[in-house]
């Protein structure tokens, strides 16, 4: 039997050399003595072998509030996570596996951990410019002492002292943004998969903070692209000397040598340059004589060859570069042809192997002087696509569109320059999968625009995203936004209005748009359908037929529901230990608990397992008491607990082939120390007589 206190580690660790020291016990086991210390002599050695290089340059960013910033990333989440179990029993929500998530997004993402660490595809954030007109100030509410903070981050008490001074201060300064900003990146980035990919948009204010922080957490080697963001081409003229046109949004790979990002499909019109082959699409590329200081014959001598190329531009090569044997008598019909260029002797790109392998892929041209070119082919998939600029622009990025967007959702605006669907539509096509069920993570969600993009997107490409949100309960400003503050409490009837309010309502209604425009869509498909059936080249349209019941079937099953989840603040004296009391506090009661604070504590726990959200508790009834069963933990969270429920649930783990746990996990503060034993000792008994593995947790 195991003890657990779950509010000492609720989250997975994210201590920095914590984490690297595991990974160098794991593979240089041998760098370490027998009371585990670290050998740096043995490890210079080892490195040494694959001829590493040591760095003497010392570069990175430091600021006030960045030891502060690391205790914030190491501290257990301080919240439960609590389902809204009304909105997610609807039928639209039920199985639907996109998330929203409200509250403070550092608490969630600690909660998400668990779940999908080293699982989500791709993160797109917009988080405070910190322009000074944006409302950004750093505000904390955790109440650390100098002496605590002092031993948490391993500094001295003038330091802690400045520190808490300035966490007090609501400041909006650089350090400020960089210490709220840098355990929520770090923590993301142990969120992606290692093929992963986050996008952030940012403006002048933060850019080079941003830059820096990124290289930090990331690594300078996984920057991909700094795209100047074109949202405003007209330009800002309230800005000074030049009118602002753009932002920029700054992408960094998990692991960049994993990566693949996707290319736009080219327009119609852009698809008249390419032409077609029984192997695919295909347009002229490069010359294959090479060119560049790599390209003269001396540098590459195994690359200067003959290449022949008859009447009807077959091309020949030969292992002993004489002219191929079915030509010595017709030498007229053949034209030798070496990567001559200027007089000066350089070398074919291709190997003769490459060129004897891929005829199909060579285009000769007799236009002006005789040439061999390369076919290109569309770079993914099988259509033509090209890749991505780095000015970053298209009319539909306009800042105002994803106005135009809000407002034809609610009838009016709510948002402040609330990003185009375009936009998001594009850097998810860039950064995901159509084939797969690749997850998308926003936890500065705004609007909502992120999930909106998901939802349209996969409509129309037949794609099975999903999307994980995060809001912030921030209550909207009467005075400053008056028109949201009254829809959310006269239209919604929510009566303290938040921006979460309008992100789930925007949500909700992007979703229903989607399903009025797929139901036209698919009356449209079915019509064809019907009138492809009636000619009578059945057979040949056969194929079509297929498809199109395929793209109809994915318009209504497609994912369009979601479900909410929100972090609440810890039961007060949850916290405190038998062994911390002091006059001041007092033990936790756990006879004050609601079954609704039971249901809460249930989805905290699946979270802290491992759990995925959409799969749900089942109830198992053990004669008269409820436990709930998620994959193979069973929980068992009430009290009231006897020696009849335990016969039950023996009884049932012996006899029901379809019920095998592996893990049972009671909440210890409804047990006492007799049923604990009674349950421990019967079930010890049971699980040696059987030969089962089945793990008994006591958590707190």
């Amino acid at each position: 039997m195991k003890e657990e206190r779950i509010t000492d580690n609720l989250t997975k660790p994210f201590n920095q050399a914590q984490t690297q020291l595991e990974i160098l016990k794991k593979h240089f086991p041998n760098c370490f003595d027998k009371e585990g210390n670290f050998k740096l002599e043995s490890f210079k050695e080892e490195i040494k072998q694959n001829e590493v290089s040591f760095s003497s340059e010392s570069y990175g960013i430091e600021w006030l509030g960045k030891a502060y910033a690391r205790v914030l990333l190491n501290e257990p989440a301080q919240t439960l996570l609590k389902e809204d179990k009304i909105f997610n029993q609807q039928e639209e929500n039920q199985n639907a596996q996109n998330l929203l998530f409200r509250g403070d997004n550092l608490e969630v993402l600690k909660h998400l951990t668990n779940v999908y660490y080293e699982k989500i595809k791709m993160i797109y954030i917009d988080p405070p410019y910190n322009t000074g007109s944006d409302g950004f100030v750093y505000n904390d509410d955790r109440t650390f002492s100098i002496r605590e903070l002092q031993q948490l981050a391993g500094i001295n008490g003038e330091k802690a002292k400045r520190i808490l001074d300035f966490v007090k201060s609501k400041s909006n300064s650089h350090s400020a943004w960089l210490t709220f900003m840098y355990p929520r990146l770090y923590i993301a980035r142990q969120l992606l998969k290692d093929d992963g990919v986050i996008f952030v948009s940012i403006d002048d204010n933060e850019v080079a903070q941003l830059r820096l922080l990124l290289d930090e957490i990331f690594g300078e080697e996984n920057f991909v692209a700094e795209l100047p963001t074109v949202m405003n081409l007209k330009g800002n003229n309230d800005e000074f000397g030049f009118a602002g046109t753009h932002e920029y949004t700054i992408c960094y790979a998990k692991n960049k040598e994993s990566l693949v990002l996707n290319e736009f499909i080219i327009s119609d019109d852009e698809l008249e340059d390419w032409q077609e082959d029984e192997y695919g699409f295909y347009k002229q590329g490069a010359n294959l004589k090479a060119t560049g200081t790599n390209a003269p014959r001396e540098k590459r001598p195994n690359l200067f060859f003959p290449v022949f190329i008859d009447n009807d531009d077959t091309v020949f090569v030969t292992e002993n570069n004489e002219i191929p044997n079915q030509f010595l008598n017709k030498e007229k019909d053949l034209i030798t042809l070496y990567p001559i260029t200027n007089n000066q002797e350089m070398s074919w790109r291709w190997s003769k192997e490459k060129f004897l392998n891929e005829k199909h892929n060579l285009i000769i041209s007799r236009n002006g002087s005789l040439g061999i070119y390369k076919k290109q082919r569309p770079t993914l998939g099988d259509l033509p696509s090209k890749k991505p600029k780095t000015i970053f622009y298209k009319p539909q990025y306009s800042s105002g569109n994803g106005t135009a967007q809000i407002k034809e959702l609610f009838n009016d605006k709510f948002f402040s320059n609330p990003k185009p669907i375009k936009l998001i539509k594009d850097l998810i096509q860039i950064g995901t999968f159509t084939s797969n069920s690749d997850l998308i993570l926003d936890f500065f969600a705004g609007s909502g625009t992120s999930g909106d993009a998901v939802m349209r997107l996969n409509a129309e490409d037949g794609g099975n995203r999903k999307f994980i949100l995060v809001q912030l309960d921030e209550k909207i400003d009467k005075k400053s936004n008056k028109t949201a503050f009254d829809f959310v409490k006269n239209e919604l009837k929510i009566e303290n209005p938040t921006i979460f309010d309008i992100t789930k309502e925007r949500l909700i209604r992007a979703a229903q748009k989607i399903k009025t425009e797929s139901n036209e869509i698919i009356q449209s498909k079915e019509k064809e359908i019907n009138q492809l059936s009636e000619q009578i080249n059945l057979k040949g349209n056969q194929e079509k037929i297929t498809t199109l019941q395929s793209e109809i079937e994915h318009l209504k099953t497609q994912d369009v529901g979601f479900q909410v989840f929100e972090s609440i603040p810890m039961w007060e004296d949850y916290l405190n230990d038998e062994e911390d009391l002091t006059e001041n506090t007092t033990l936790f009661d756990e006879k004050t608990l609601t079954e609704e604070d039971i249901q809460t504590l249930l989805t905290t726990w699946t979270f802290y397992d491992g759990i995925l959200p959409t799969q749900k508790p089942q109830k198992i009834d053990l004669g008269g008491y409820s436990g709930y069963l998620v994959q193979t933990n069973l929980y068992l969270m009430h009290t009231g607990f006897k020696t009849k429920h335990l016969v039950n649930l023996i009884e049932k783990l012996e006899n029901d082939s379809a019920f095998v746990p592996s893990k049972l996990i009671l909440f210890g503060y409804n047990f006492d120390s007799k049923n604990l034993k009674e349950i421990g000792d019967n079930l010890k008994q049971f699980i040696n007589k059987k030969s089962i593995d089945l793990d008994l947790l006591i958590r707190h």
